[in-house]
Order: C-alpha cells, then structure tokens, then sequence
C-alpha cells in the first residue's frame, strides 16, 4: 500500500495544482457569484464527479497495461515523467494572462451538478494529468494497481471537494482576487512548474520503481 511519504507528496502535488484554476473551478467561481454558495458548492460536487471518473478510468487502463508486462508500465510511467517536465518547464516559462470567468445561466441544482461534471470530465487536459500524475505514486510491488489508483482518487476528490466549498463560501473575496490577480496566477504557475519538474526528474533519475 502507499507510505505516508507517498501520499504527503500526492497533496503537496495537489494543493499545487489548486493554486491555477481551471475551466471547471473558474464556473463554480462564476455560478456562486451569481447563484450563491449552494450551487457553487454543488457545482463542486459535479466536478469532483468528473475526476472521480477519470480516476476510474485510468485505473482500468494501467492495470491493462500491467497485465501486459511490468516493463510497458514502467515505460508509461517514464512517459508520463516527461509529460510533466515538459508541463513544468512551460509553467516556468508562461507569462502571466488574464482569467476570464466563463458566461452562465441559471439552472435547476441537477443541472448544474451535470454540468459540473460534463465540464470536468470531458477536459481532455484534465484526462492527460492524471494519465501522467497518478501513475508516478504507484508501485507495482505495493498492491494492485487499481486499489492504489482509488486510494489516490478519493484522496484527490475530497481534497477537491474541500477546496471548491471553500471557494464557494468565500466567492466574493477570491473571485474578485482571481479576476484581478495576474501575479497570483503567475506565481501560482511556477510553484506548480517547480512541483512537475521536481517529480518528474525524480522518477527520471531514480527509476520508476526506486521513487520515495
């Protein structure tokens, strides 16, 4: 099963990734300020749906992969270790843009919970990430693939949950920052360049199977 190092890695990662909103974040900002915090919140619980479907996913593919041999998901993870040095480094090197809240209109609570997840789970960009996070905190001699896979998942999507209420409940104040806040964007883009090229030479240079 995964170490306590292992997972306080996974959440530093995590909490990372929180510090750029995406797509999906940027709606449950705009629909809490026009529809208040309950529809913020369950937007929220949409899009942790929508992760927890990609999660889902994922773990059926790489335990296909591990059936094929150890050695093809070692080489999916080195893949994926690339994929976030290349995302680090482009992190590293982005300017910082401005942050448009998308345009919405008023919907029944089941509506929006479905948007949330549509929008989330039919990011590719989103599919991509955890095609290449997830399987760096996975170690094919600590259990099955898929346990791990869901461990880390429900792990992700609470996290997500927390951190969208705490946005919603607070969409006043942090939407108007996100609005106007190109240096927190910009920062928050090289801290999580920093994080993806970190893990990535990590396993690069350790070894897929020697990470933590």
């Amino acid at each position: 099963m995964l170490n306590i190092a292992e997972l306080s890695a996974f959440i530093l990662v995590v909490f990372g990734l929180f510090l750029i909103p995406g797509p999906a974040v940027l709606l449950m900002i705009t629909r809490s300020a026009h529809e208040g915090t309950k529809t913020g919140i369950i937007t929220g619980l949409g899009i942790a749906t929508g992760d927890f479907i990609h999660v889902l996913l994922a773990a059926v593919g790489f335990s296909a992969i591990l059936m094929t041999s150890t050695a093809a998901f070692n080489i999916v993870k080195i893949v994926g270790a690339a994929y976030l040095l290349y995302m680090g480094i482009r992190a590293l090197l982005s300017k910082a843009s401005s942050i448009k809240m998308p345009d919405v209109v008023q919907e029944s609570l089941l509506k929006v919970y479905r948007q949330g997840i549509l929008v989330e789970a039919l990011n590719p960009k989103t599919a991509l990430f955890f095609l290449a996070l997830f399987p760096q905190f996975v170690n094919v001699e600590s259990g099955t693939i898929v346990t791990q896979f869901l461990i880390l998942g429900v792990i992700f999507v609470v996290l997500t949950v927390i951190y969208t209420t705490i946005l919603a409940v607070f969409t006043g104040t942090i939407g108007q920052l996100i609005k106007r806040g190109t240096g927190i964007n910009r920062w928050g883009q090289k801290v999580l360049g920093l994080l993806y090229i970190g893990l990535g030479l990590q396993v690069l240079f350790l070894g897929p199977q020697s990470f933590f």
